[in-house]
């Protein structure tokens, strides 16, 4: 079977873009049963003696203790952050969060172990770049791509903003770990791989009309993740170790692409943007978040739904040159109806109205998300457009 690191060196050297892509940052990927005892001798390989582990009351349970007694084995010495719920009982990734663990992590720790998914794993990511040590990643649930990605999405004042920092240097999924994790996570893992149906056909839409930066190896490496993820999606509904290997592989490679690329464009567009303009809903009332995954998969069959309900004004609005291509890009976007038909395969929530959305928010994101990133997606010329038709 080709290695990550061979996959991802393929379709660097292919690529005809243009663009100078870095080598991968992450140095190993290690996926499998026992995976966890790689992670002492891969310390003392990179001599790194001090590392400063972070993890919440949840995942320390599911392999934060596990981590310590490999540590303590070794002879490692090692700090760590639990990193405290909110008044909602949820645990962000935002200043509070952030400022924890810098103020915990002793000034002479030389690395950082993320113990969680996405959130604890951004937390981690920001303030072991801020401090300029690496980060290593142990994750407990595969129900993010940003696992081994650049970004950090951190909350800000109850906005939030995707900082460029740094990707693990290793990478240890535990496969036994894995298929413990709650069915609601693989399934936002899941959803997070079937947003991009509607990323990518955004990015090639951008690509088209705004001239905006495009890379077909990153393209194709995300197409080709969604595609291994969506065949396999009766395994990954049982949760059993193959299944749990498909979905972690596929999230992984996502997050690959995004780092040749250098930026989330392959992975994150409008169906992102809507996800995101309900959060900061949620936080600006103070109501328990949702998993990321779970209103990217809502949100991409909205956004699909969106898209094909206005198929002819998109054709008809964008460059006369290029309608046909954007006649095309639209006919590869499945009907919202499949995407949560997908979806519901993996047990996940399929609609906003059972996330608890309102409506009204659906419909006020629908017309407004688009601000979030500086993107030309498909739903921004949809909103431009058609405001400025109307003045």
């Amino acid at each position: 079977m080709q290695s990550f690191h061979e996959w991802y060196n393929q379709h660097k050297n292919n690529c005809t873009c243009g663009r100078e892509h870095e080598p991968l940052p992450t140095e190993v990927f290690e996926i499998g049963s026992g995976i966890l005892e790689k992670l002492p001798p891969f310390l003392n390989k990179k001599q790194l003696s001090r590392p400063h582990v972070v993890y919440d009351k949840h995942t320390k349970k599911a392999a934060g203790e596990a981590v310590e007694t490999l540590l303590d084995k070794a002879g490692i010495n090692y700090t760590v952050s639990l990193v405290p719920e909110n008044e909602q009982e949820d645990v962000l990734a935002d200043e509070h969060a952030i400022m924890h663990v810098l103020v915990e992590a002793p000034a002479e720790a030389d690395c950082m172990i993320a113990v969680g998914a996405g959130t604890l794993h951004d937390i981690t990511r920001f303030a072991s770049y801020k401090m300029g040590i690496p980060f290593l990643s142990v994750p407990t649930a595969p129900s993010v791509d940003g696992f081994n990605s650049k970004g950090a999405p951190i909350v800000m004042n109850k906005v939030k903003k995707t900082y460029q920092t740094q990707a693990p240097i290793g990478l240890f999924a535990e496969i036994d770990i894995l298929v413990e994790a709650p069915q609601a996570m693989v399934a936002a893992g899941f959803a997070d791989m079937l947003g991009k149906y509607t990323s990518l056909a955004d990015w090639k839409f951008s690509r088209l009309t705004a001239d905006e930066p495009f890379c077909d190896a990153s393209y194709h490496m995300t197409k080709e993740a969604l595609e291994n993820c969506v065949n396999h999606a009766e395994k990954i509904a049982v949760r059993d170790a193959a299944g749990m290997e498909y979905l972690i592989a596929a999230l992984i490679q996502s997050g690959m692409a995004m780092s040749l690329f250098g930026h989330s464009h392959p992975a994150s567009a409008a169906e992102h943007h809507l996800s995101h303009f309900w959060e900061m809903k949620f936080l600006k009332e103070d109501r328990k978040q949702l998993l990321h995954g779970e209103k990217v998969g809502a949100a991409c069959g909205i956004i699909a739904e969106h898209y094909h309900n206005n198929k002819q004004w998109i054709i008809d609005n964008s460059p006369a040159k290029e309608q046909n291509s954007v006649a095309d890009i639209l006919e590869e976007i499945p009907s919202g109806e499949e995407v949560r038909r997908i979806l519901k395969l993996v047990g996940g929530k399929t609609t906003a109205e059972e996330l608890g959305i309102a409506q009204s928010w659906v419909e006020e994101g629908l017309q407004e998300a688009h601000h979030i990133r500086d993107r030309h997606t498909m739903l921004r010329l949809l909103n431009e457009q058609k405001r400025a038709s109307n003045t």
